[in-house]
């Protein structure tokens, strides 16, 4: 019997590749090298494991994500006013959104999984929302929100900030585009990370162009 680690991981693999639809239990069964029953016995059923495979790589990401920095006080200006508070809120929001693309290297399954179910309304969906999307998207709220309010950002719709900062991360895991479009074909840690902290720098340059302070 493969450990759970093990199952879990073939699991996000099948529905990866195979879409949840065309996962059949008999199919997970066959790439788990389980029994065709294993999936109710052990979870209830496929919706259960695939909740559970989620859960596995879902958290193991989300727990790698950058927190806010709980020196900065509840104004985000470290205890002073001016641009320094405003740029401490842009430095934040760089280095959340580079160290979520970051983490999306280490875990490109989970994009083809959300390829797949971004356009199917399903409790699947809700259940990815929940989990993951809108926990994400918390982790940048608050400093978004002093910048639209000291003008250097625009007030922005939660769905415009979600397109603006999520589907970049495919630059981190289209691997095979990315190497047809000049990547090397062995991209080490440090060109990984260099490529995060670019995308990074043009979501955020993107977002701030949006705000009064970047027009004359």
């Amino acid at each position: 019997m493969p450990e759970e680690a093990s199952i879990l991981l073939r699991g996000l693999e099948a529905f990866a590749e195979l879409g949840y639809d065309h996962a059949s239990a008999r199919e997970l069964a066959r790439r788990l090298g389980v029994s065709h029953n294993f999936i109710n016995d052990r979870y209830g059923s496929k919706a259960a494991f695939w909740r559970a495979v989620m859960d596995s790589a879902l958290g193991a990401q989300l727990a790698r994500l950058p927190q806010v920095d709980p020196a900065v006080d509840d104004d985000g200006k470290n205890g002073n006013n001016g641009n320094n508070g405003d740029d401490d809120d842009v430095e934040r929001l760089r280095h959340i959104i580079t160290g979520f693309y970051r983490t999306a290297v280490d875990t490109p399954l989970i994009g083809r999984v959300f390829v797949d179910e971004f356009s199917r309304d399903t409790e699947r969906l809700d259940y990815l929302y929940e989990r993951y999307i809108a926990p994400t998207l918390q982790t940048l709220v608050p400093s978004i929100e002093r910048l639209v309010a000291s003008g250097r950002m625009a007030p922005i719709p939660m769905d415009v900030l979600f397109f603006a900062v999520i589907p970049p991360v495919s630059g981190m895991v289209e691997g095979p585009l990315a190497r047809r479009l000049g990547r090397p074909e062995a991209a080490s840690p440090e060109q990984l990370t260099a490529t995060a902290e670019s995308l990074a720098t043009l979501v955020v340059n993107g977002l701030l162009a949006t705000g009064s302070g970047s027009r004359s």
